[in-house]
């Protein structure tokens, strides 16, 4: 019987893709981390759910806690409201949470996300100042005037009161009902950044 194998020293190493790798470590971070929280969610969970060596996370990003800060500044995008028509936006947000919770929708799972780190003690500190950072600046330097950052801090409040009012609803506003919703909630969030 021959030996078919090549002797080690001849095989040349699997190639490997250390970018899609480490992002798809970082997409199934924020994926466990949203549905089962910091706490509750394991190095081995998130690697499985990756298919990737649960070893390589420490190398790539240091450990959990820093997969933990990498998957929260990649959840709260700090640019999203640079592009957005400012004379459309309280209307948007009004349609949007009028409209059903979509679980499969990025931004419910950015929420969820968001929602779990906040009930942990090891991450509400961190996820206190990535909000901050990522949230409440863009939104002041977005309103733009020396009360930016309390307008910032209401706004924040009154879209994160909404997000979890559609969240417990679960379907989408019908009919007057919802005609009434977008416009009440348009004119709200009007009352804080100020029609355009």
């Amino acid at each position: 019987m021959t030996d078919l194998a090549e002797p080690a020293h001849l095989v040349a190493p699997r190639r490997r893709d250390a970018r899609a790798t480490r992002a798809a470590i970082l997409e199934a971070a924020k994926r466990a981390f949203a549905v089962t929280g910091y706490d509750r969610t394991s190095l081995r969970d998130i690697a499985a759910l990756a298919g990737s060596d649960v070893a390589l996370i420490p190398r790539y990003f240091g450990g959990k806690e820093g997969l933990f800060t990498e998957a929260l500044k990649a959840t709260i995008a700090p640019d999203r409201l640079r592009d957005w028509d400012r004379s459309r936006f309280s209307r948007d947000v009004a349609e949007m949470m009028a409209g059903a919770a979509d679980i499969a929708d990025p931004r419910t799972r950015t929420f969820q996300f968001l929602l779990q780190a906040a009930t942990s003690p090891t991450t509400a500190p961190l996820l206190g100042r990535a909000v901050q950072e990522r949230f409440l600046a863009p939104i002041r330097d977005w309103l733009g005037d020396a009360a930016g950052q309390e307008r910032a801090r209401v706004l924040a409040a009154i879209y994160i009161g909404f997000l979890v009012e559609r969240l417990i609803r679960g379907a989408a506003l019908e009919g007057a009902e919802r005609t009434a919703f977008v416009e009440r909630v348009t004119a709200v969030i009007e009352g804080v950044i100020g029609a355009a």
